[in-house]
């Protein structure tokens, strides 16, 4: 049995003499000005004092009664002594550790730095232990996040970071302590990520089956895995009288073990405050909206028509005022939500039937697109659960369909930006909404094929897209599917025949994948063209002699003018040859 005990370093301390509780509480009230520094030095020991016996005393028991108290304290001023007083009561007390934890949670909810505090605190001492070897100190931290992440003020990545990091180079302490974080924390970890759990228990057995470590740690494993087969039983998540914080009112927090860590040691440390008062003025107003008071101010003015009057307006225009989120916290949280319930469900049945029930904003519907499908490019292969997910989507509301026809056309505009990986990926994801009719095959007029307006990455999605298709339909209906009349419009921009040069481009490149079958369309057309081109340039010749003749026609009398003319001057031209001759004969 732990027996917890007020370490002695929690007494109010002056200028290193002992000053009693009653003592220091006369001094404060005999100090006249408020924002003095001895003022504000004996509120500092005094806060100190309070925070320190208050997470002291804390249990599963008193833990709804010292949560008001605990409020009651300044705890924006104070987060630095109530982060290091529940890290110091954890080291003294483990099996107190989900106690703290829900504590923890509790105070994340109204204050989240405190949280985000604590957290860094703790991935540091973690840091420190691990490069020290330090075991007690490394198990007390791990234990911590542990029981953060069954309170989800903690992301489960960490955990799993944390677990990645134990298993890479194991050794005998290194595995004892991932084997007592898996089963503090298992639980949720099964439900939020089960593919990242299975993996960490692949390393367990691989470790298992080498066995380079001692018999003793090798036991632990075996226990483990027992434990994962009786689905954690005995292990919950969370004990009943420690889940006091709904889901959508925890704020969970995201710390890579990687990063360089600031734990703000100065918050621990007396400073004066040039603004004292109106801090600690702040802070009274905010414990009364968290604790649910009324000052005797606000009672008198219950009574008081004018200041009802005041508080009227005052309602007015906080119900006219539009709070707008610059942080995109609630967008952050959306998807959070959407990747966690994507990854956690067992099949596409339940992750679609989870996604319909999240309550989306107007306008919100792409995230839960674009999130599918990061999800899905994310993967190492192609995983059919997300074909068969959206496929699901797309079937139950018009609004999806049109959103993922809006991300195949961001996608392949910036298919260049995608590994080759992703890019497979994703093509066989849109491949598969087109072979199940999810998708309208217009989309595919988005799509040009030609040299010019092709990349080496648009050409490797094309190809992995058509590939797909036949294997679905087959080269026979897939050619009749593309030879619909009523959908060449949207298949002209893949099947060009305005240019020889585009046409012989798309036929050499569905021959060069395999899927030659598809262009005879395209064959039987080049192959007329010349033809085409002579009847063309026929029709062409015709017209311009149609306009030679009526553009240069002639005048009749025009004509006959000239026709007497040259008439008269032939006339003129044999008499005077008759007189030549006759001449010629006198002589």
């Amino acid at each position: 049995m732990t027996v917890r005990m007020e370490v002695p370093s929690n007494l109010g301390r002056s200028g290193g003499v002992y000053i009693p509780p009653f003592k220091l509480a006369r001094m404060m009230k005999d100090v006249q000005d408020k924002s003095s520094v001895e003022y504000q030095r004996m509120s500092w020991d005094a806060l100190r004092k309070s925070i320190n016996g208050l997470v002291n005393k804390v249990n599963a028991t008193n833990l709804k009664n010292i949560i008001p108290e605990l409020f009651a304290e300044n705890l924006i001023r104070g987060r630095g002594l109530f982060c290091r007083s529940c890290m110091k009561s954890q080291m003294a007390s483990p099996g107190f550790t989900d106690v703290f934890a829900a504590l923890v949670a509790v105070v994340n909810t109204k204050f989240p730095e405190v949280g985000d505090l604590l957290l860094r605190r703790i991935i540091l001492q973690l840091q420190r232990a691990f490069k020290r070897n330090d075991k007690p100190q490394l198990l007390a931290a791990v234990k911590f996040i542990a029981h953060l992440v069954n309170q989800q003020v903690v992301h489960e990545l960490i955990a799993l970071e944390l677990l990645t990091l134990l298993l890479e180079n194991p050794t005998d302490d290194s595995v004892e302590v991932a084997v007592g974080f898996v089963t503090e924390c298992g639980s949720i970890l099964q439900d939020l990520s089960p593919r990242g759990l299975h993996g960490i228990f692949e390393s367990f057995r691989a470790i298992l089956h080498e066995g380079e470590i001692d018999k003793r740690v090798q036991y632990l494993i075996e226990g483990l895995f027992a434990v994962r087969k009786a689905k954690f039983q005995g292990h919950p998540a969370v004990r009943a009288e420690l889940d006091l914080v709904d889901q959508e009112d925890q704020l969970t927090h995201e710390v890579s073990l990687q990063n360089e860590i600031d734990a703000e040691i100065a918050l621990d440390i007396f400073k004066p405050d040039p603004q004292f008062s109106e801090n600690e003025k702040r802070y009274e107003d905010l414990k009364k909206q968290i604790l649910g008071e009324e000052s005797e101010d606000e009672a008198d003015s219950d009574a008081d028509s004018d200041d009802e009057d005041d508080e009227e307006s005052e309602e007015e225009d906080e119900e006219q005022m539009k709070i707008k989120d610059e942080t995109e916290t609630n967008l952050v949280n959306l998807r959070r939500t959407i990747y966690l319930t994507i990854m956690s469900s067992v099949d596409f049945e339940e992750a679609g039937h989870k996604l319909l029930k999240i309550k989306l904003e107007p306008g919100q519907e792409m995230e839960l697109c674009i999130m599918l499908l990061e999800c899905c490019s994310q993967e190492r292969t192609y995983l059919r659960y997300y074909g068969l997910l959206g496929q699901r989507l797309c079937m139950i509301s018009k609004i999806h369909q049109v959103n993922f026809e809006t991300c195949f056309v961001q996608q392949y505009s910036m298919i260049h930006r995608l590994e080759t990986n992703k890019l497979r990926n994703v093509a066989k994801f849109f491949a598969h909404l087109l072979g199940t009719d999810a998708l309208p095959w217009h989309v595919l007029s988005y799509i040009r094929l030609t040299e010019e307006d092709t990349t080496s990455s648009s050409r490797i999605f094309i190809k992995i897209l058509f590939q797909e298709l036949s294997e679905h339909f087959g080269i026979r209906l897939l050619n009749e599917r593309l030879s619909d009349p009523a959908m060449q419009e949207s298949f002209d921009s893949i099947f060009p025949n305005d240019n020889p040069k585009n046409t012989r481009f798309a036929i050499n490149f569905f021959t060069s994948i395999g899927l030659g079958g598809i262009t005879e369309n395209l064959r039987e057309y080049l192959k007329n063209m010349p033809r085409l081109i002579m009847q063309q340039k026929k029709a062409a010749s015709e017209s311009d002699a149609e306009s030679d003749s009526s553009g240069f026609g002639f005048d009749s009398s025009k004509s006959d003018s000239g026709s007497s003319s040259s008439s008269e001057s032939s006339e003129s031209e044999t008499d005077s040859d008759d007189k030549r001759r006759n001449k010629r004969r006198r002589k």
